[in-house]
């Protein structure tokens, strides 16, 4: 069964994806970073190609055709067509459609207050689907 982390109180959820995709593939995980728009999987795209002078984040949008050799996959289309399902970071509001197809799931929740209401929702949907949860709230020790 899918495990479902949730990562919550997030100030940055682009640099927190960044890193976490950073940890997967430090790991040889492949990892699907599911953005909310278009527009956030540029910026994804860009901020992998920049998180790091030293970092080298192999990374592609879904249906690029290096995809199925690219540990890093980005895409903003819940029922894009994947080559992997080993981890999936999502920045979405939404519950994924795929989400089953996963081994693990990353929720990344922001401090924004319907972020925070829209994660909420997601994490009892899950509860009572009985998905193995975890939290995690940034800040605290």
């Amino acid at each position: 069964m899918t495990r479902i982390d949730f990562h919550t109180n997030i100030p940055d959820k682009l640099s927190y994806a960044c890193r976490l995709a950073r940890k997967a593939y430090a790991s040889r995980a492949k990892v699907v970073l599911l953005a909310e728009d278009a527009a956030q999987a540029q910026a994804l795209d860009e901020a992998l190609w920049t998180l790091s002078e030293t970092d080298f984040l192999p990374h592609v949008m879904a249906g690029d055709p290096l995809a199925a050799h690219t540990p890093i996959i980005i895409t903003d289309r819940d029922d894009a067509e994947l080559p992997h399902y080993d981890m999936l970071v999502n920045l979405t509001r939404a519950t994924p459609a795929q989400l089953g197809r996963f081994q693990r799931v990353f929720e990344i929740i922001s401090t924004d207050d319907s972020d925070a209401a829209a994660g909420r929702k997601r994490y009892v949907a899950y509860k009572q689907q009985s998905y193995p949860l975890t939290h995690f709230v940034a800040g605290q020790s």
